[in-house]
């Protein structure tokens, strides 16, 4: 595996990330929604990733070196959480059934910020990895002066 192909891995996992971060903070955005387009309070959004192949020339550099192939990450679809809401008692609000509870995301506030902190972690190490094979190249060609 050469440092480019490096590269190609550390930037899918920050792509992967990246929309990870992004449903995470639409989820934080939206716990208290209890009212959408599509009827009925927010569903949480999950991110599923799934192993990516590195593009063709990668795969034919593997068959004539005979290693491993390097594999990045992708991010297959965002599923949707099913799970029934939380039922909020709260005959004051604008969205209260006749019984005066409110349907509410099913967003854990505290699940959702450990996750973030996950990602940002995640992000935070495909950067430093960019990083240091950044770093390696320049010494490589360092050495050839």
């Amino acid at each position: 595996m050469d440092l480019f192909t490096t590269f190609d891995i550390a930037a899918s996992g920050l792509k992967a990330q990246t929309t990870r971060l992004n449903t995470i903070s639409s989820n934080l955005a939206n716990a208290e929604t209890t009212s959408t387009p599509e009827g009925g309070p927010y569903k949480k959004k999950s991110v599923v990733f799934q192993s990516q192949d590195m593009p063709f020339n990668k795969h034919l550099q593997k068959s004539l070196n005979e290693q491993g192939q390097a594999q990045g990450v992708q991010v297959v679809k965002i599923i949707e959480d099913d799970s029934d809401p939380q039922r909020v008692y709260d005959p004051t609000h604008p969205d209260a059934k006749e019984d005066g509870y409110v349907e509410m995301p099913n967003v854990n506030v505290m699940k959702e910020m450990v996750d973030m902190m996950s990602a940002t972690r995640s992000y935070e190490a495909n950067t430093t990895t960019i990083k240091s094979a950044k770093r390696m190249l320049i010494k490589a060609l360092e050495i050839g002066r």
